[in-house]
């Protein structure tokens, strides 16, 4: 019982100790690749700050490769960013991404050749291979500028796109949150009173009875008199006695 227990601590043991190890390296790891980025990322700010000032200080071959190196490596930079951007939220950029990994191959192949050329001492040869560089230049920059523009207007798209279908769905719901009116239904409408029953041959027209109203009826016609009788006429005493007709 007692070395069951015990090889059961060393197990759990061991399990801590692997545990402890590989998330020791998982940082280390994570720590080491934050560094060689913020390496990369101050290297790219020293060489393109090296270039500008080539750029301007050096005139002639020299100062024209520094530039092209420059547009180059700024056009390629900004179109990779872009791509990794929007990746996220469209799919369908993985394409826009293999085809600028392609590219980037030749972007890296003419940036090491310029970067030869720097040092190059025949000023006469590194003239006769600068319209090659330019072209070169122009043809990749112009490719990485055409792939960074659509990627950006297809993320604007898709935007205003959800943006008016949210604004048509607001306005559905705000005109149904106005509709508080109802219309009477039929239940409650009044009934109209029905039509008389029309004569048949056994009765004439002019007995054809209509449904009775609350203001009047048969009853109370029939109490009313045509013409209401006149007040007894007053006597006096000076008056005559009226004088019995004589008879014959």
């Amino acid at each position: 019982m007692g070395e069951a227990v015990f090889a059961i601590v060393a197990l759990v043991f061991v399990l801590f100790v692997a545990l402890g190890v590989y998330a020791t390296v998982k940082v280390v790891g994570a720590a080491k690749r934050g560094v060689d980025r913020t390496v990369a990322q101050a290297r790219r700010s020293v060489e393109d700050t090296t270039l500008r000032a080539k750029s301007f200080a050096q005139p002639g071959a020299v100062g024209e490769l520094a530039q092209l190196r420059l547009k180059l490596r700024t056009s390629m930079r900004s179109t990779q960013d872009a791509l990794h951007a929007h990746v996220v939220d469209d799919p369908t950029l993985k394409e826009s991404l293999d085809l600028f990994a392609r590219l980037s191959v030749h972007g890296h192949e003419l940036d090491e050749d310029l970067k030869r050329l720097e040092t190059e001492p025949d000023k006469a040869h590194l003239a006769e291979l600068l319209p090659d560089l330019r072209r070169r230049t122009e043809r990749i920059t112009g490719s990485a500028d055409s792939l960074r523009r659509a990627a950006r207007d297809r993320a604007h798209r898709l935007v205003d796109d959800d943006l008016e279908t949210l604004s048509a769905q607001i306005d559905v719901e705000a005109g149904a949150l106005r509709h508080w009116t109802t219309e009477p239904s039929p239940e409650t409408a009044p009934t109209p009173p029905p039509w008389p029953d029309s004569p048949s041959p056994e009765r004439p027209a002019a007995h054809q009875t209509w449904p009775e109203t609350p203001e009047s009826g048969p009853a109370e016609e029939a109490d009313r008199p045509a013409i209401t009788p006149a007040d007894p006429r007053p006597t006096y005493p000076w008056q005559k006695k009226a004088r019995p007709e004589s008879t014959t």
